[in-house]
């Protein structure tokens, strides 16, 4: 992995991470636009960790701490550079980032039918907690039940 760098994106980095997520990333978030991105790099330039192999982008993790809680959102790694080691790298450095942070424990933003997801997530330690039930409401939406 010598040849991996792993460092927070830049501002000019955001609308590169935004294509590379509709190749690498399963699924979508109401926040996948410059808008949402640029939000989060703003409030938190360190979140956004890249990995790059010799200058080209190939994985992704958001680490957010709110100070209370350790996150992890939009680990994706690119299709032809998958099961290298680059998703355990981007964990054990969003976990370094937590550590310094002084996060005590982080849980992950899983889709539940990402199944090629579920063995990279066990092996890094981490596991699906069956008491907990995500609730969402898009900000600004009125009350009553959401698709």
């Amino acid at each position: 992995m010598s040849d991996l760098h792993i460092g927070p994106a830049a501002a000019d980095d955001l609308t590169a991470v935004l294509d590379f997520w509709k190749t690498a990333a399963e699924g979508t978030s109401i926040s996948d636009d410059l808008a949402g991105i640029g939000l989060l790099h703003e409030r938190d330039p360190q979140a956004l960790l890249l990995a790059r192999r010799d200058g080209e982008l190939v994985g992704t993790v958001i680490a957010g701490f709110d100070g209370w809680r350790c996150h992890l959102y939009r680990l994706a790694v690119h299709p032809g550079h998958r099961r290298r080691g680059i998703g355990a790298a981007l964990l054990a450095a969003a976990e370094e980032r937590f550590a310094a942070l002084g996060g005590r424990r982080a849980d992950a933003m899983v889709l539940d039918g990402n199944v090629r997801a579920h063995p990279a997530w066990a092996a890094a330690g981490y596991g699906a907690q069956e008491q907990w039930t995500r609730w969402v409401k898009p900000v600004g939406s009125p009350p009553g039940p959401q698709g």
